[in-house]
Formats: structure tokens, C-alpha cells, sequence
């Protein structure tokens, strides 16, 4: 059993817990997903599939877009409102400010992880120190805010959406806006929308793959569909499996290669006319 299936993960579950009730719904060790989850957080989890799991690198390497909810007035430990609350402050800003400072957020930018993370330092994740009780430097990553749109208010919450780079954490977004607006803030809810070509409007429930199992898999290649396809003859598919480069034509850049049968070989990288395997994804021959 080979694919991607692109979960709605529901509220309340760890990515690890979803990817548990994949092994026994659909009878298959081999499954790793596409890029953490918060439990609090529902929506988009591209989980990998047997011999798909050779690719799950390729989408923790994509860009992700979020809808977020940000409650003000509030500072806590996780940077969530699941977390404990450390700081209560009265709230004044208007929704120009809220709009302003959302907008701010486009471009360019250090943050630092938040303490409750899967961040390694010392070669334990930062959550391990957190739930310790203890604060541990942290090294600042450079992310890309692509797109920051506020949305408005929806009850308590004010929302907004994110396009942004590989290892950005929202909640913490949620918690600098609320220090920008000097009245604290925390993430109050949490929806992915697309994490790399994997969309929302294309997702399937787990009760969906109760029903339905192995047939709600995506094909392998649906990751790379953005890359031009060639379908190779006998002789260069032979040297592909031997995990040779080839002689091919073309304009330099990544490609899709397919045996003659149709078979998903590899994916390449060409260049001055040779191809070479950047990662192979066939069945192993006996």
C-alpha cells in the first residue's frame, strides 16, 4: 500500500495520535505525516503511506497557510489559550490597530520557538525542558510571512489568515501581536488550509477512511505535480533503477520520471543535459 492521504485532522488529537489510528484503519506500519499539528489545531495533515513515506521531506519543506483566531487580554505559557495563564490585561486597541498590526506581520523576520515546541536543544525538544519548569536559550529562525490578512471578529476571537514559510509557529505570532498591541494576546483556535499543492476543500475525514480505507489515498506523485513529467524507454528506466544518472534533453530544473509502463520512478534534477536521482520512489526489484 503506497500513497498520501490528505486528513482533516479533527480538534483534540496529536498528529502522532492520527497517524496511530492510520496503522490500524488501514493495516499499514510504514506512515509518517507531512508537518506537526497543534491537538488544539484542526485542518489540513498530509499523511505518508508505505513507500510514499520516502517523501515526506519534500513537504515539510512547503509553505503552509492558516486561518487563526487571537484572543486579547491574555498571556500564557503556551502561547495557546489550552496553556496556563500568566498575565490578564485589559484590552483597549480598536480593530484599525488589530488590522494594522496583522498587516505588519508580512515579510521577512526572526522568531524565536516557543519554549512548548519540538524544537531540539541539547538533543531534547524544548517541551521537555517547558514541562520541567525550566527556560532554555533558544536560537532565533528566520521565516517568510507571504500573506497576512486579517479577517475580523468572530465572537471572543478576532481572525486572520497566514501564508508563510516552513517552521513558523502561529501561536507565536498570535503572542507577538499581542505584545505589539501592548495588551497581550494568545491563539484561541487554529485551522491549516493548505500545506504545500494538499488543500483543505480536498480533505478527507478519519470516519471517511473508516469507511472507505485504502481507496481515500492520493498517488505519490500528487506531491510533485508541479514538476514536468517525462516517460523514460527501456534503457534509460534500466539505469534509473541501477540509480544512475541519464542522459535526457530538456530546460534545466526538478522532473517527474515514469517508466514505460507508467510506473512513478523518480524525482530528478537536470542540468547541461544529464539527469540526476534526486530521490527514488519505485518498488525495490527482487
Amino acid at each position: 500500500m503506497t500513497g498520501i492521504l490528505n486528513l482533516d485532522k479533527p480538534a483534540g488529537w496529536t498528529s502522532h495520535d492520527a497517524v496511530a489510528k492510520l496503522r490500524r484503519l488501514l493495516g499499514e506500519r510504514r506512515i509518517g505525516h507531512g508537518g506537526t499539528l497543534d491537538p488544539m489545531a484542526t485542518g489540513v495533515l498530509p499523511v505518508f503511506v508505505g513507500r510514499a513515506t520516502r517523501a515526506v521531506e519534500f513537504l515539510e519543506a512547503a509553505d503552509k497557510e492558516y486561518e487563526a483566531g487571537l484572543r486579547l487580554g491574555i498571556v500564557t505559557d503556551t502561547q495557546d489559550t489550552t496553556g496556563q495563564i500568566l498575565e490578564e490585561k485589559p484590552v483597549s486597541v480598536t480593530e484599525e490597530d488589530l488590522r494594522a498590526a496583522i498587516l505588519d506581520l508580512a515579510g521577512e523576520r526572526e522568531q524565536l520557538p516557543p519554549m512548548y515546541s519540538a524544537v531540539k536543544v541539547g538533543g531534547k525538544a524544548l517541551y521537555a525542558y517547558a514541562r520541567a519548569g525550566k527556560d532554555v536559550a533558544r536560537k532565533p529562525r528566520h521565516i517568510t510571512i507571504y500573506e497576512a490578512e486579517p479577517l475580523g471578529w468572530s465572537g471572543e476571537e478576532y481572525r486572520f489568515r497566514i501564508l508563510c514559510s516552513k517552521g513558523t509557529y502561529i501561536r507565536t505570532l498570535c503572542h507577538d501581536l499581542g505584545q505589539t498591541l501592548g495588551c497581550g494576546g494568545a491563539m484561541s483556535s487554529l485551522r491549516r488550509l493548505r500545506a504545500g499543492p494538499f488543500r483543505l476543500e480536498e480533505t478527507v475525514s478519519l470516519e471517511t477512511v473508516t469507511e472507505k480505507g485504502e481507496a481515500c489515498l492520493l498517488p505519490l506523485d500528487s506531491l510533485f505535480a508541479d514538476r514536468p513529467a517525462i516517460t523514460l524507454d527501456g534503457e534509460r528506466t534500466r539505469r534509473v533503477l541501477c540509480g544512475n544518472d541519464i542522459p535526457l534533453e530538456g530546460e534545466a530544473g526538478e522532473y517527474r520520471l515514469y517508466g514505460p509502463d507508467g510506473e512513478f520512478l523518480a524525482l530528478a534534477a537536470l542540468d547541461s543535459g544529464r539527469a540526476k536521482i534526486i530521490k527514488s520512489f519505485f518498488e525495490v526489484r527482487q
